[in-house]
């Protein structure tokens, strides 16, 4: 395992002029990672609008959107583990950068096709699954790294929720600016920005300033690692139950937004624009909700949120699944936005707080798996059930999964309490005391 960060990195005391919301910003190597990322991200997310405006225009076939999701998240779900025992071996850094320059080059052959009228769905499917391979090693070790870049776990949460508002600002600034260059000039123009938006995030990797310390080296094989790994996550509750959680929200929640164009073109009469407003309104909610956690002073409280936060995100699907009106579709992809935003940033600070450090990497794999793992079950499913039944009723039953889940998991807070608080107090997050007090669960 990398070393720690140097300790010329500056602590949160030392820097009393930034807020305590945005605390994390003290430590010079999250600043970068920060930035750089911030501008890679808009890139990410004007690829995936353009990609889905792409396939449509291609194709107008909601089968092939749930395909072209598939092929894209699907080796997530079968390579993520054994990259996680990778990243437990290897320089997280290190790691970063080569996905990173992958992923560029793979934006770079997307704009290259599309530009040159080369491109076809069977391109689109290759090039998805080749950027799905990049992410199940970039997923895990982004996830791992970011405990690097924080030097008092204290932060972390604040680090955490930095993140998710860096990705929802990119989420809604990315989708705006794609509708607005795929309506002046077609989709081959977002994949080029994207894939130069790809030098920002890697000239910050090489910036940071991290000590080239010794890894953890073992003897132990990669099988051996890796059923270590899984024994960790499905023995002990607490992330037992919030990646089983994770990975329902993911099969049957998150691939509302491969439908988004039939909803934009079919149900609302609109075209890219109303596709880049519809994901912009998600972002926006969910940027609202990443602000939110980022003022919180603690991890306390965060697991009840967990529920809560995933029922109204299942409600807002039912009710936009319903709606044929512009302006009510744009307030309920808020509503969606905000509850998915807290149960996924709730759920990743409360595993990276509690989980063994020697088995971080593999089990931020497991929650890859879970996150976008899932999520290619989830695209052909939703697709079929959409040729099958149509986008709202596909919507309206994905909702109703949600918050069925929310309410199981509501069932299990009782169990996640009593194995939580013994690790909180370890840490000092909560006093070595029997005193009636918040928890992890707020109670």
């Amino acid at each position: 395992m990398t070393a720690p960060i140097s300790p010329a990195t500056p602590a949160p005391a030392s820097n009393p002029g930034i807020s305590h919301a945005w605390r994390a910003l003290n430590y010079r190597n999250f600043r970068l990672y920060f930035g750089g990322q911030t501008i890679s991200l808009i890139g990410t997310w004007m690829t995936r609008l353009a990609t889905s405006w792409l396939v449509y225009r291609l194709t107008g076939s909601a089968l092939l959107l749930g395909v072209v999701g598939f092929a894209g998240q699907i080796p997530t779900f079968l390579v993520a583990p054994f990259a996680g025992v990778w990243v437990d071996r290897l320089d997280r850094r290190r790691v970063l950068v080569v996905t990173q320059i992958l992923a560029m080059l793979q934006s770079l052959a997307l704009a290259v096709l599309t530009l040159t009228s080369h491109i076809s769905i069977r391109e689109i499917i290759w090039l998805s699954a080749f950027q799905g391979l990049i992410n199940a090693f970039d997923m895990p070790a982004r996830q791992a790294f970011l405990v690097q870049m924080v030097d008092d776990k204290q932060d972390l949460g604040n680090a955490i929720a930095l993140n998710s508002s860096m990705v929802n600002l990119a989420r809604l600034v990315g989708p705006s600016l794609a509708g607005a260059v795929i309506a002046v000039s077609g989709e081959g123009y977002c994949f080029l920005i994207d894939g130069l938006s790809y030098l920002a995030v890697i000239a910050s990797l090489l910036a940071m300033r991290i000590e080239p310390g010794a890894l953890k080296r073992t003897s132990d094989s990669m099988l051996v690692q890796l059923k270590e790994g899984w024994a960790y996550v499905s023995g002990f509750a607490p992330v037992r139950t919030i990646l089983l959680l994770f990975a329902l929200v993911s099969l049957m929640g998150w691939p509302f937004t491969v439908l988004m164009p039939i909803f934009a073109g079919t149900i609302l009469h609109g075209g890219p624009h109303t596709l880049g407003f519809l994901m912009g309104a998600v972002g926006i909610g969910a940027l609202v909700s990443a602000i939110s956690l980022a003022l919180r002073k603690t991890v306390l409280g965060l697991g009840k949120m967990i529920p809560v936060s995933t029922g109204a995100f299942g409600t807002g699907l039912i009710l936009f699944g319903l709606s044929q009106t512009l302006w009510l579709s744009l307030l309920l992809m808020l509503v969606c936005g905000f509850g998915m935003m807290q149960q996924m940033a709730a759920s990743n600070t409360i595993i990276q707080t509690i989980v063994d450090d020697s088995k971080r990497g593999r089990v931020m794999s497991f929650y890859a798996v879970a996150f976008v793992g899932m999520a290619p079950f989830g695209s052909l499913l939703a697709g079929t059930l959409a040729h099958a039944i149509g986008a709202p009723r596909t919507v309206m039953l994905s909702g109703a999964c949600c918050v069925a889940g929310a309410a199981w998991f509501a069932a299990q807070l009782k169990t996640i309490r009593k194995l939580i608080r013994p690790i909180y107090m370890d840490l000092g997050i909560l006093p070595p005391v029997n005193a009636v007090i918040e928890d992890s669960v707020g109670r």
